[in-house]
């Protein structure tokens, strides 16, 4: 990934919280055929492994867990809020009209080598903490214990648990530190006045760049 070193988010702790807050990556493999690129929700554990581990799991049906290449590290992107950003909002705009359309964005990339974990024993524990993370923000979580036993153990048959343990970790923030102040206020509120989550999340990501960069 190219990372001008503004837009370079090294903090271990940041790009961890990304990953939490969004699970669901872009798990790009190494296959017999080329490059495969899944979507798996990882849980992660991040006081194992340098960087952190990934847990996840896929259906038995899904090749990526057998036709992989060993030796090659494999990689998970997290993407966080991202927002189009439209040059009316640029204040330097009535000045010089030099503004164009950019795309802001904030992204983890986690490499590591994939590990299969076909274990029976494993996977319960592994549900339930992925569950227990993904429900904390409902008023009554859902559990593996509110369905039938038999039903989960056969759904439990039918999936495969990976592992990645996190060699190299790195993040990339493009959100507007490259401009000018006035520019960076006037975006903030284009993005406020925008009627969606990825704005307001974006929106605070870049009030966050003016007070941290």
């Amino acid at each position: 990934m190219y990372i001008p070193k503004h837009f370079d988010e090294p903090r271990i702790e940041v790009l961890h919280e990304l990953i939490r807050a969004r699970p669901l990556s872009t798990l790009v493999t190494l296959s017999s055929g080329g490059l495969n690129a899944n979507h798996i929700p990882f849980l992660l554990s991040a006081q194992a492994g340098p960087f952190g581990t990934l847990h996840g799991h896929v259906a038995r049906a899904n090749p990526v867990w057998q036709d992989f290449q060993k030796e090659v590290e494999v990689l998970a992107i997290f993407h966080g809020p991202e927002a189009y950003i439209t040059p009316s909002w640029y204040a330097t705009k009535a000045e010089t009209g030099k503004v164009v359309p950019t795309w802001n964005y904030a992204v983890a990339h986690a490499y590591g080598t994939l590990r299969i974990i076909d274990d029976a024993s494993w996977l319960p524990a592994h549900l339930a903490a992925l569950t227990a993370h993904n429900e904390a923000a409902f008023p009554a979580p859902w559990q593996l214990a509110d369905a039938p036993h038999d039903y989960t153990e056969k759904l439990m048959n039918a999936i495969v648990g990976i592992e990645i343990v996190i060699t190299r970790l790195s993040g990339k923030w493009k959100v507007s530190q490259n401009q000018p102040a006035q520019n960076q206020a006037t975006v903030i509120d284009g993005l406020r006045g925008q009627d969606s989550e990825e704005s307001q999340a974006m929106a605070a990501l870049v009030e966050a760049g003016k007070t941290t960069r």
